[in-house]
């Protein structure tokens, strides 16, 4: 009997989104604050994958202050979506973009003159407030520019009556992937530099924001105004080695994933000992093998990495993925799992009877990480609440 759930579609696989775990994880994220900073949920990038658009109203429910995209495009989506709370795009945003900036109502991130220039030019043709973010670049080689650059940035703004600097911001290079915080230390330094520096020179700022998940739980002296969290609002830890610094800091964060990808599997075949499964002739059964056929491929965003290598969870048990995952669909081994039949349900990732597939343990068979296991998975495959 097939059991895909009505609200999918004619799509053959959905994620189911946890929308009570999204709003736990706001909530613990904000329970750790420094006095006086703000949240900042950040849903670039399909909300990590999980689906922008039901993630927001839950990370709202659980108390985010604000929501921090990537792109103009991703801060539309909010709008369109009759989000009014405050939009931090934390990515580029092309001089050309200016008067769609203004549009739609979002504090902006700059870091020359161009940006600036089109900005104030809006702004004042429309007689309308601008806020702005000076991104510092304190040791990670992206967007930024020096603290002296800034100030030069800064008295720039101030030719333009509708331009607001609102704050400074930066971003980690490693706090996540080491328990040696040294460098992730000396970034800080150079943020407070700049922010004192502009004080200095009389350019007081509201609302600096450097700390990322991992220095929200770590690190309360980096929350200055704005933490913008973003794997850890998912459930996920940004990595094994902040699990470990949270751990030797005693602290206890009760994070919650909230994304399962399930396919109802098409077809069930028995094959004989010698037949060779999928593309490459790469797996021969040795035994008479039963074989589950389940719609989902690397054009979904199921890793062809996983190849004879991962598996899925058929009726409570580990199926094995046997030969190579295909564009379309995936070959699971169910010999061992009795009464298999088209219509069952397979779970890719997450939870299913006892067993469970983090996205951390298909991570460490892709040797990846699992913030591109969930990015990665296509909008085309529906996402659910539940």
């Amino acid at each position: 009997m097939y059991q895909i759930p009505a609200n999918v579609g004619l799509h053959r696989s959905y994620l189911k989104i946890d929308l009570g775990a999204l709003e736990h994880n706001i909530r613990v994220m904000k329970s750790g604050l420094a006095q006086g900073s703000l949240l900042g949920a950040v849903v670039k990038s399909n909300a990590y994958g999980h689906g922008i658009k039901l993630c927001w109203r839950a990370f709202k429910r659980g108390g985010a202050d604000y929501f921090c995209v990537d792109s103009l495009h991703e801060a539309y989506e909010l709008r369109e979506d009759s989000c009014e709370d405050p939009i931090f795009v934390m990515g580029h945003i092309p001089p050309a973009h200016a008067c769609e900036t203004l549009h739609a109502r979002v504090l902006a991130m700059v870091y020359d003159i161009e940006q600036i220039d089109a900005l104030g030019q809006a702004a004042n043709t429309r007689r309308q407030l601008q806020e702005l973010m000076i991104k510092i670049e304190t040791g990670t080689q992206r967007q930024g520019v020096s603290a002296a650059q800034a100030v030069g940035l800064a008295k720039h703004i101030k030719r333009y009556p509708y331009l607001k600097l609102k704050g400074l911001a930066s971003h980690f290079a490693n706090i996540e992937d080491s328990t040696d915080h040294s460098y992730a230390n000396e970034q800080i330094r150079i943020f407070n530099d700049a922010i004192a520096l502009f004080e200095r020179e009389g350019f007081p700022t509201s609302m600096n924001s450097i700390a990322n998940s991992a220095a929200t739980i770590l690190w309360p002296h980096t929350h200055l105004g704005l933490c913008r969290a973003g794997i850890t609002c998912y459930g996920m830890w940004p990595s094994t080695e902040s699990y470990v610094s949270a751990k030797l800091l005693e602290k206890v964060v009760d994070l919650r994933p909230a994304l399962q990808w399930e396919a109802a599997i098409a077809q069930v075949k028995t094959v004989d000992v010698g037949s060779v499964v999928g593309y490459g002739c790469t797996y021969r059964c040795t035994h008479p093998t039963r074989l589950a056929i389940v719609p989902v491929g690397y054009y979904d965003g199921y890793c062809r990495s996983l190849s004879n290598l991962g598996y899925a969870l058929v009726g409570g048990q580990r199926a094995p993925i046997r030969g190579r995952i295909c564009m379309n669909m995936c070959m699971l081994d169910v010999s061992d799992v009795e009464n298999v039949q088209a219509g069952d349900i397979a779970v890719l990732l997450g939870k299913q009877g006892d067993e469970y597939i983090s996205a951390e343990t298909i991570a460490s068979w892709t040797r990846s990480i699992n913030y591109e296991v969930t990015t990665q998975i296509q909008t085309s495959v529906p996402r659910i609440a539940s």
